[in-house]
Parts: C-alpha cells; structure tokens; sequence
C-alpha cells in the first residue's frame, strides 16, 4: 500500500480513470496521482475516513452506467468527510481489493500502531500455540524431509495430523522452530478465511464472543444464538489453551469451524425425515430403479442380487422383477429377449424381505413383470406369500376414496405394482394384456446379435442364449397390439394399490382410471406427452401414480434425465443404478432432502386440485414467488488429479460450474476462471446470480473440471436440492463420478437466497438485482366468458392490486433502506443496522442515532443535528417501518377476502362444463374457459400466499432491527428490553403450512 497500487476511479458520471493510489511514508492519507487538482487536494487523511466500504454499495456505483460491468468482488468505497463523501474504487483483482480494505481498516482503527501490531503478531494465538505443540513434540523426531503438523481442519474439534513435505535440505536434519512455525504459516493459512476473520472481528486477529455471534446471527443465518453457544463453539474449535481460556476464536480455529459440518452446505435437518407423510402416495416422488437385478448392460451384463442389495440400502422405493419361467418349475428373474443370466426368484425375494426397510420405514413397491406360464405363476404366489409374509400389503383399496393412503399409513409394507383381473372375476385365471418393456428392444437386440454373429461366445453366453431363445422368439413388435396371456386369480389378488393399466390418452383416464390403477410409459412417450400436453400430465399425476422406465435403446444402461418427467409431476422415475453419472447424481441428491427414505413431497402446485401449472414453461410460475440464488464461488481446497489423467502429470488447473437444473425456465450454468497450476487451495473470487422460478423443483449442482487443451477433465462435483441450501459461508464436500466422498476436497461458496427485491429470511439472504424506475405490474386475472363465475373474480382485483401495493411498498422501502446503510444486497436487516453502527458515531464516539426498542416497531431518533445522508437514513427507516405495518394490520383482513372470493369461485368448480354450454362455449372455447378458471384460482391462492409470507417477513426485519440494535450498541437504555430472537427455519415453515391448510379449507 505504501508502494501504491493502481485502481480505478468510478465517477457520478460514469467515466472511470485510471489512477495510482498510495500511502504517504507518514501512514497519515491516501493520495492518488496524477490528478489535475493540487497534490494537497489529491489525497485524504485516514483520520476522516468514516467507513471503508466493500462492494458495489455506494449511489455512485448503483447510478454508473458501467454498474454492471464491475465485479462486485473487487470494487470498494471509502466514505470520508463531514458530508459523507466516497471515493469509489475498483482493482484489478480480488486479491488487491482484499490488500486495501484490510490495510485501509487497520490503519482507520489503530492508526500508526497498526505496523506495531503486525509487527507483533509472533505473540498472537497461532504462534503461541505452535511454540507449545513443538515444544510437545520435540521427541517426535521432526525432520527436514517430512514435517507433521497439527492442524485442525476437519472440523472434529480435535487436533488432526496433516503431512506437509517443504523442500527443506537433508532428508535426516531436524527441524528448528523457527521453521517449523514458517513452514505451517505457508502451508495452512488460507488467505480467504483471513481476510473474513479481520472484517467480522473488527480488524483484530481473533473473534471474541461476540464477534462469532454476531457471524453466526447475521451471516450464518443461525438463529436463537446466545452467547453460551458462541463459547461452546470456541471450546470445540480453538486449538490454544490460551484461546479457550480467553474465550477467542482465532484463524486456525475460525478455519476449524468453517471447515466442520456445522458449516457444510447441506442442511442437517433435512437427514432425517422432515416433510409431511400423511399425504396421498400421488403426492410424492418416489426413489425408483429399473431392472434393479443388472448390474451392467442391459443386453449382456451380469445379473446379480446385489443390485437389489445396493439399491434398497441407498434408499429406493421401487424396485423391478421381471419374472420367466425357468428349469425344474422354478420361476426366474431376468431381462427377456436378452442374454443377461438369470437369478432365482427365491433368492431375488429373499435379498427384498431381509433389505425392503433397511434404509426406510416407508412402503416399497415391486414391480412385477409377469411372463410365467399358470404353473410357475402358482409357484412365484407360493413364494411371494411365504417369503414376503405379513409385510405384503394386501388389504383391498377402499372404493370410496379418491386417493391412494400415505407413505405414514403403509409404513413397513410391499406393495406389488401388476396386472389384476376384473372386479368380481370368480375364475381361477383369466385372460390379461402382457407387459413387455424388453420386447421393445428387441429389433435392435436381434441387429446386434446378427453383427455379432462372427464373434465367438463364452460357454456361459451361449447357454444363456440357449435360455433366452424362447422369450426372443414371443418379442412382441411395439407396433402390434399386446398380447393376451393367463392370470392365475391367486396372484391377481395379491396386486392392490398398484395396478397396471394400459394408458390410452388423458381424456380417457380422467373419465375411468380409478385411484390404485397405475400406467407405465417409455421415456419417449412420457417426453412427447411432456412436449405436447405438459398441463395435461401435470393434472393426471395430481391423483394417479405413472411410472417412466428407460429407453429399450438404452443398452449401455444410461439415465434418462429424471426433472425432465419430475417437472410433469411423474412420481416414479425408473433409473439404472449401475450407471454413475450426472442422470444419477440428481437422483441421488433430490432424495436426500428428506432423510434419504425415498419419498418427497412433491411441490404444492403440483398437488392443489385446482392448480394452473405448465411443465415446459419458461417464464415465472403463476402464484409462486421466484426467488434470487446469489452463490460466491471462494475457493477449493484439496483438489485431487482426475482419475486417469495422465498428460499433464500432476499439475491441475482447475474451474467450477454453478448449474442449475429445475424447469425450463430455471435451468443454466455460469462457470469461473480458470486457476493455473494449484490444486492445493484455488482462489476463484467469483459471485453469480441467478433466478428460481420454482425454487421447490430446482437443484444446484458444482462441478470442478481440470482445465485441459485436449479435453476438461471431471474433478468433483456435488449437487444439492435448492430447499436443503444453509446459506452464509459453507464448505462443499466434492464426490467422485460415482458419489463418493473424495477425502478432504471442497469447495468454499458463500450462498444467498431472497425473493426479488432482496431481504427475505435470515436464514436465505439474498441479493436484489440493480433497479431502475419502471411501472408496478399486477396479476391479472382472466376472463371465462362465462358470466356469474367472471362476476365473482372480478370482485377480487381491487383486493389483488392492493395486496401487490401493500408487499412491494414494504419490500422496495427495506431496500432502499439498506441502499442508504451501504451493504450489499445480499444483506438482511440485521446486517443493515449492526453496518450503520460503524458509522453513526459522532468524534467523541457517542452514536447520533439510537432506537427506542419499546414499542412493537422500534423508532430511530436522532441524538443531535444529523448530516444530511443521516437524515436520509432516518426518514428512509420511517417510511419503511410505516409500510410494514401497513403490511402487518391489513394483511390479515386482505387474506379472508380473497379467501372468500376463492370459495365462491370453487362452487362453481363441478359445474363448469354445463355453465360453459349455457353460455355457448364448446371444444376450446370450454377448454380455454376451464383452464382460466384454474389460472384465476391460483393466481387467488399464490397472491394470498405472498401476502402471508409478506407478513412473516415483517416480523421477522422488526425481530432483526430489534436484536441486532442490543448488539451494535444503538438501543436506549430501557429497563426490561431484552432479545427478540429470529423465527427457526421449522418454525416458520410450519407458519406457512398452517396458512396453506386454512387456505385449501
């Protein structure tokens, strides 16, 4: 800093000049050259610095025409002078702007005995600690050519040992401590972890109680931290005795913290059960394989019982037998048509019952594919009812509901999915339409085995082939009608919730499908019924299960893509197991949101009776509030070589994908730099933004690739469902193509979610995009043409327009209040006034605002005469406390009308067709007016939703104002005033399931 650096200089005008910034030799003031004004002028003293500001958080920057084209990253402001001026700077690197905030804050607090205290730093917690475990370890032999270290970067509290090999001399010279410590600073400081330690500690070199719970609160989004749990942490994360004594944090404990899974990505909540299971098994998607017995291919691979193994124990919920006759009138489980060796059945029912609910207590369906004659399939009841026993659920659906029973309500019970014979059928068999999915493979199989003709067979292949040439010859074209084949009425009575029924098209399943009858759909035709009737896919999977299964094309046993068919609300998505893989690491990762068992709810507009949802669209989801994913690549730590590589030896350079995959208007990916020659700790600095439209639906995966001119080698990656996301500074544990966690390679994000205009829950922050002036958009409801039920919706605009009025007032007043506090967007409230704190301070320290934490709303009241950008900051605070409680007194009154109006609307539901002929609406004309009657009902209900969730976000900024004014020292002195503590994440989901309820009634 001394030697100066060159920064750019961002005007009110949008010009930006290149200038050289430096210290004077006294430390006194920063100055720049060259400058057209005189060098007096060209410089100011650090003694009117008021704040040095990071980010692009100033009315300098959010007005400059080059706003966007300036990373956040390495831009910074410094306030200075009675008027609050700023001096808005951008580097060229993220490192540079790090040097200069960091120095500038030191400089601001401890003026010329910063150096002092640098200088000083060989007594800091590190340095002690080191000296006392070499001093321990002095019989330990340390040598030049190998230094164990102690390091506490697991995140076990305890004390790990990590090898560090430094090029040090002789490989037998021991080691002195002085090299000892200089080896250990350069191996295990990261320089990221440094630079937040110093801003969250007020510039010192360690976090005092209330420095981590202060980080804890307002960046970790943890909410109910009391200054016990702070210390608790401390005594598990700090390695020097000093440190735990003193109750600090210091760097290698800061970094144990981060490093720990308290700080990982995932939520921890979600590794248990913790969605609804009393809903109908239609509402949720099911954890699904296919051909679970291959454990390869799907035309020559082995079979095995592991498959089954394998997949219950990672958590499937559906599994496929399909069953042929075998030798001496024992059935048997293989693929026809094909030449994969057969198993047992027995054996395959045994693998089932001894591992069904190893990983989940909740139901599991088998699928059976039935292609025995009436012999075996007597012989395949005997031993479905003997070996399955009293967990084979065979209690007749109950013809008087309108849905399935729970996942809660079949606990511990196998459900078999089958063809069933007709109601009443008294016959001891009867004639049913035979599934095949391999027959569909069967041309190509029969192209493959011809081109292989002049290959030679193993032994065990040609048996096999022998086995299999009676199911080939009965391959079934997919052209020609199913064939017929015998039932035995035993076995048909065993098949209950699940039956397989034969799907014609929508209108028909509407009309006849009842409840417990299922239909099966190749991914092909699943994904033209995608394309073609999206809405109508969505609608018939609100009440009935479909099941998807591969391609038969599929021979190499790859994945089709499951949010291609979770989109349109199909439950059970079959996918090869075997295979690893992008297809199965979103399999993998979607069901891990609710405790891996298999089940998750599926999201609420994909479950409402009468719900407007379209699976190919791509824009915002009517009645859903898009939400705005900030993630902050930092950097990687120990990133391994890709697997094979061998062409550049160990050198790895290594970049990161953010990928988003949702619904169409959701999916994307940005990528960072490339980072040359480090595998070690990476530092990427880069921030992405991105929109969710249907945040319940999308997930985000990372993707580490090495850098190559041949081709981008696979790293590691690791995806995640965006609702199990902790938000804050977390470190994301890397897995290898096949889901393995790859030992101790991560990433370092910092993570943010909020709806669009920033603010939103403590615990997902977010950021707001750059906003311009532009006219309020309201909802519109649309017309049916059909009189009486239009009058009706016509009485909810009014109601509609102002509820929009009430929660956008309200949301554009908190960010405009935290323009003026001067953070980022990715700030929340709490943020925005513990930030004011450093800066309302008048020259003798006594703040010039304080609130009055009396009342429900907390006041800001001046101490004296305020600068002009304080009274902004007042008045703005103001205007925002009357906008959210406006929100908060006529909410409640707006919700019961619209909850009103919503229910005279659904009188009209059953009789829509009739109305629609009344007035002379037919075909499309009726069909357009049933798809706005469903447009309006949920516009009504997502509307009504927003205005809830509005509501919840005012308690929750008062809660934030309140607590974080005790902790930044800004409350007046009050007698009884005490923390109001920010809503957990359960209990404000709970909140708004509770509203939903009142709502649906």
């Amino acid at each position: 800093m001394v030697e100066g650096s060159e920064l750019k200089k961002v005007r009110p005008n949008s010009r930006v000049y290149q200038r050289y910034y430096l210290l004077d030799a006294g430390l006194q003031a920063l100055c720049w050259e060259p400058s057209k004004k005189d060098s007096d002028k060209a410089r100011i003293a650090l003694a009117s610095i008021r704040e040095v500001r990071t980010g692009r958080n100033t009315e300098v920057f959010r007005t400059s025409g080059v706003y966007e084209q300036i990373s956040e990253d390495c831009a910074f402001s410094i306030i200075y002078g009675e008027l609050y001026e700023s001096l808005d700077l951008v580097a060229h690197s993220t490192e540079v702007a790090h040097i200069w905030v960091t120095g500038l804050r030191y400089l601001i607090q401890y003026g010329k005995n910063a150096l002092d205290m640098l200088a000083s730093k060989q007594h800091s917690l590190r340095l002690g600690w080191l000296e006392q475990l070499f001093a321990s370890a002095a019989d330990k032999e340390l040598q030049r050519g190998r230094i164990e270290s102690l390091s506490p970067n697991n995140g076990s509290g305890a004390n790990d040992l990590t090898i560090v090999k430094p090029t040090l001399g002789a490989r037998n010279e021991r080691v002195t401590q002085r090299e000892f410590i200089e080896v250990f600073h350069d191996f295990c400081t990261r320089p990221e972890i440094y630079f937040l330690l110093v801003q969250f500690s007020s510039n010192k070199e360690f976090l005092d109680v209330q420095d981590l719970t202060r980080f804890l609160e307002a960046e970790q989004g943890v909410a109910q931290v009391t200054e016990e749990d702070s210390l608790s942490l401390i005594q598990s994360h700090e390695p020097s005795e000093e440190g735990q004594q003193q109750g600090y944090l210091s760097m290698d404990g800061f970094n144990s913290y981060l490093m720990s899974p308290e700080c990982h990505l995932f939520d921890r909540e979600h590794d248990t059960v913790c969605q609804d299971m009393s809903q109908p098994l239609s509402h949720y998607f099911i954890n699904s394989s296919h051909n679970t017995y291959l454990i390869e291919d799907q035309y020559k691979g082995p079979s095995d019982i592991s498959g089954y193994i394998r997949a219950l124990k990672m958590g499937c919920r559906c599994v496929e037998v399909d069953i042929w006759d075998g030798p001496d009138e024992e059935p048997v489980v293989c693929t026809g048509h094909t030449l994969c060796p057969p198993l047992a059945l027995r054996n395959v029912l045994e693998a089932i019952a001894r591992f069904a609910f190893v990983a989940s207590e909740y139901p599991l369906i088998v699928c059976i594919e039935n292609h025995c004659s009436l012999r075996q399939q007597k012989v395949m009841t005997q031993h479905l009812v003997r070996i399955l026993g009293d967990q084979l659920s065979t209690q007749p659906p109950d013809e008087r509901e309108s849905y399935l029973p729970s996942p809660q309500d079949l606990r511990h019970r196998i459900l078999l999915k089958g063809k069933k014979l007709e109601p009443g059928w008294e016959a001891e068999e009867g004639e049913v339409s035979e599934e095949d999915e391999g027959a569909e493979m069967c041309p190509r199989m029969k192209a493959a085995s011809n081109g292989g003709a002049g290959l030679e067979d193993s032994p065990k292949e040609k048996q096999q082939r022998s086995f299999n040439s009676t199911a080939a010859s009965q391959c079934n074209p997919p052209h020609l009608p199913h064939k017929q084949f015998h039932l035995l009425k035993e076995l048909s009575d065993l098949v209950t919730l699940c039956e397989s029924v034969h799907f014609v098209d929508f209108p028909t399943s509407r009309k006849s499908q009842k409840p417990w009858q299922l239909c099966s759909f190749n991914e092909t035709q699943a994904g033209r019924l995608a394309g073609e009737t999206p809405g109508d896919f969505v609608n018939q999977n609100k009440r009935f299960l479909s099941r998807v299964y591969p391609s038969p094309m599929r021979i190499d046993s790859s994945n089709v893509n499951p949010q291609d068919l979770w989109k349109c609300g199909c439950q059970i998505v079959s996918m090869n197991f075997q295979t690893a893989g992008l297809m199965m690491d979103l399999n993998a990762a979607w069901f891990r949101q609710n405790g891996n068992c298999g089940y998750v709810l599926r999201p609420a507009i994909m479950r409402r009776e009468v719900s407007y949802f379209s699976a190919d669209t791509r824009d915002t989801v009517p009645g859903v509030l898009p939400q705005l994913l900030h993630v902050k690549v930092i950097s990687g730590q120990n990133l391994p070589k890709p697997r094979g590589s061998v062409a550049k030896g160990d050198v790895v350079d290594p970049y990161v994908y953010v990928e988003i995959h949702g619904i169409p208007a959701d999916c994307t990916e940005r990528r960072t730099r490339t980072v040359s020659q480090n595998c070690d700790n990476p530092v990427f600095d880069e921030s992405f933004e991105f929109q969710i439209n249907l945040p319940e639906l999308a997930m985000v995966r990372f993707v580490v690739l090495d850098d190559d001119f041949i081709g981008d080698e696979f790293i590691g990656q690791y995806t995640i469902p965006l609702e199990c996301v902790q938000p804050g500074y977390r470190h994301v544990p890397l897995q290898s193509l096949t889901g393995e966690d790859l030992p101790h390679a991560k990433l370092f994000v910092h993570v943010a979610l909020t709806n669009r205009r920033g603010g939103g829950k403590p615990h997902k922050r977010g950021l707001s995009v750059r906003k311009a002036r532009r006219r309020r958009d309201y909802t519109a409801l649309r017309d049916l043409e059909i009189r009486v039920v239009d009058e009706v919706f016509k009485m909810a605009g009014p109601l509609l327009r102002e509820a929009t009025d009430l929660r956008e007032n309200m949301q554009n007043s908190v960010a405009m209040f935290r323009e003026l506090c001067g953070v980022s967007a990715v700030s929340n409230l709490m943020q925005c006034i513990l930030a004011l704190g450093s800066r309302v301070r008048g020259p003798d320290g006594i703040p010039l605002l304080l609130f009055d934490l009396q009342k429900h709303y907390p006041t800001l009241e001046p101490q004296g005469a305020l600068p002009d950008v304080l009274r902004r900051v007042v008045s703005t605070y103001d205007m925002m406390v009357q906008a959210s409680k406006a929100v908060f007194e006529l909410s409640d009154g707006i919700y019961e009308r619209i909850l009103h109006i919503k229910i005279a609307a659904m009188t009209f539901h059953e009789h829509l067709q009739s109305l629609a002929a009344k007035e002379g609406l037919k075909g499309r004309k009726a069909g357009r007016a049933v798809e706005s009657f469903t447009w309006n009902i949920t516009i009504l209900k997502g509307q009504a939703d927003l205005l809830t969730y509005a509501k919840a976000e005012v308690e929750e900024n008062m809660k934030q104002v309140h607590d974080a004014a005790l902790t930044g020292n800004l409350a007046r002195e009050s007698r009884g005033v005490t923390r109001a503590r920010s809503q957990s994440r359960k209990s404000q989901h709970d909140n708004a399931n509770a509203c939903d309820e009142r709502f649906q009634r």
